[in-house]
């Protein structure tokens, strides 16, 4: 059996664009000789849908998109494509399609509601582990969440004669989760002794990021082939699915169990007549990125699809000379190219002179316009306004805020003229403990790495140098002290533990929801854990009012982690 895993960039509610992707792609797979052709999760309506499926007329146009998808599909040819299924309520489902009829609909049984997931809101749970028979060999049809259980059911289709488990999915991008996710499948294979096709949206969706990295691993739970991360692929395997019964003959495990009820059979017809190819598919396993690689791309992907799918076209940003704003403007012009990038130096009294020449030297290195606005007359202007408001005060963070917020106007002032689309350059530890200004550096349409720690900030600019053989990001940028430069030789940890002290703090208490004991435990300071956690806390106000960014982390701010504003808990000293 020839197998093909479409893995398609779908646009959220480009019902017709999506559909027509879904269409070529078939068309090449058809012309490979495939017999089974699979398409990622809700492929006609895009993922997530969110609201829009609380509008009849949107339901309506993906199942006529649905439809029409099935009328392309021809005998003795499957297809396994995701949509919105209406049968009395709503169903995130899969439709089994041949000769130009859908001859079922099965509809997903896990609802994941957590971290971004938000499907209880949506849909109904489905019933049932229904396997189609193509050419003899019996195929279990399941939905993303459905593989990721031990039993559920791709259990049931093994115990009921399945030797291929097909998963249609809509797997989001977070660093580490593509090997851990190709560890589950290889182990559900080897488990059901079944070949298992996984096949995995890929584009960016607002702070979503899908890698792609559709996959087909063996009855023995070996890898037959990998998708290209981060990219539209089209990947083809020859897969024997009496393998499995040889697999079963080996391994009495599954002997000792029985489905709880046989399941359901949808039978396809062989094609009469249908050429098969004389010369076997050369399976392709592409090679995995780096977590620097990955975590690059997924920026790339990501900023390139908000700009691409909402008709932007063009991004400015401000270049500080620092290594934030340097990775930010990497990737931009990565994503958009170096004629669609605008870099702006808004020098200060306390900007030095090495920061101006890094900057100039960054966007010589991308290739990106630049324009300088210096902001001195603009502060001196600030502060003779405020004289009186602020007579017998010190100067202290709020001269050094002003400054910022001047810079954050310039940006906004060229977006406005120009039609341009700011991008703020604040990282995840920043914006993490509020280590950054309100309507200052944290104004923007796009928060480009607003989920990337700092630590991780200098690994993926190092990363960048060595993938393009030479220097993109200033070495002088990589080795000196972070500063905001808005006072007299400031430096980021006037303010803040070191960053390779800081990120395994946030790390802890943000993702892993790690408590102070538990923190200090580990070997960090506790007096540096208890002011880490209380920054953090302080700043959720600020974070409710970042622009949308990347999601990179395990847990990104914003719809991932869900923290009350108005919150007085606080961890005791004595519950530990």
């Amino acid at each position: 059996m020839r197998v093909a895993l479409a893995q398609i960039n779908t646009t959220v509610g480009d019902v017709w664009g999506n559909a027509e992707k879904a269409s070529d792609a078939l068309d090449r797979a058809l012309e490979a000789g495939a017999d089974l052709v699979a398409y990622p999760e809700l492929t006609t309506t895009g993922y997530p849908p969110e609201d829009l499926l609380m509008r009849p007329s949107f339901i309506d146009e993906n199942l006529r998109a649905l439809e029409e998808f099935a009328a392309r599909v021809p005998e003795g040819v499957a297809a396994a494509i995701g949509f919105v299924d209406l049968d009395a309520d709503l169903y995130n489902a899969c439709a089994v399609v041949s000769g130009g009829e859908v001859l079922h609909r099965y509809h997903k049984r896990y609802l994941p509601n957590y971290g971004v997931f938000d499907e209880n809101r949506y849909f109904r749970e489905g019933t049932g582990a229904p396997v189609a028979r193509l050419d003899g060999a019996l195929v279990g049809v399941s939905v993303c969440e459905d593989i990721w259980y031990p039993g559920g059911p791709a259990r049931e289709q093994a115990l009921g004669g399945a030797s291929v488990l097909l998963n249609i999915s809509a797997s989001p991008y977070h660093r580490r989760k593509g090997a851990f996710r190709e560890r589950m499948l290889g182990v559900r294979a080897s488990d059901y002794g079944c070949y298992v096709l996984f096949c995995n949206l890929v584009g960016g969706q607002d702070e979503l990021v899908f890698d792609g990295h559709s996959v087909i691993y063996d009855p023995e739970g070996e890898l037959v082939a990998r998708a290209d991360q981060f990219r539209e692929d089209l990947i083809l395997a020859d897969i024997f699915p009496e393998q499995s019964l040889i697999q079963r003959l080996h391994d009495p495990r599954p002997r000792k169990e029985n489905p709880d009820t046989p399941p359901r059979v949808i039978e396809i017809s062989a094609s009469v007549g249908k050429d098969r190819p004389e010369q076997p598919v050369e399976h392709r396993v592409e090679p995995l990125l780096c977590e620097e690689g990955e975590v690059f791309e997924a920026l790339v992907l990501g900023l390139g699809d908000y700009f691409g799918k909402n008709g932007f076209s063009r991004a400015v940003l401000g270049l500080s000379g620092g290594i934030d704003s340097s990775l930010a403007a990497a990737v931009a012009v990565e994503a958009l190219g170096p004629e669609n990038v605008t870099g702006v130096l808004m020098p200060s009294r306390y900007t030095t002179e090495l920061s101006n020449t890094d900057a100039a030297a960054l966007a010589k290195n991308l290739g990106m316009d630049t324009q300088t606005v210096a902001i001195g007359p603009a502060f001196d202007a600030y502060r003779e306004m405020m004289r009186g408001a602020f007579k017998g005060l010190p100067e202290d963070v709020t001269e050094e805020n002003l400054q910022s917020r001047i810079r954050g106007n310039i940006l906004m002032a060229l977006s406005n003229k120009f039609g341009w689309i700011v991008l703020s350059t604040g990282n995840k530890s920043e914006m993490s403990v509020g280590y950054s200004t309100l309507y200052g550096d944290m104004a923007g349409g796009f928060a480009v790495i607003k989920d990337v720690p700092k630590t991780l900030v200098y690994s993926v600019c190092r990363y960048i140098n060595e993938l393009k053989g030479r220097e993109i990001i200033p070495d002088s940028v990589l080795v000196k002290e972070p500063s905001a430069e808005l006072r007299e030789d400031q430096r980021d940890t006037d303010s803040l533990p070191p960053y390779d002290v800081l990120d395994p703090i946030l790390e802890a208490y943000i993702e892993e929801d790690r408590g102070i004991a538990e923190i200090v435990a580990a070997g960090y300071d506790e007096d540096d854990v208890r002011r880490v956690i209380q920054l953090v806390d302080r700043a959720e106000y600020k974070r409710r009012q970042a622009p949308t960014g990347i999601k990179v982390t395990g847990r990104a701010f914003g719809r991932d982690r869900r923290m009350p504003i108005t919150n007085r808990y606080s961890e005791r000293p004595d519950a530990e």
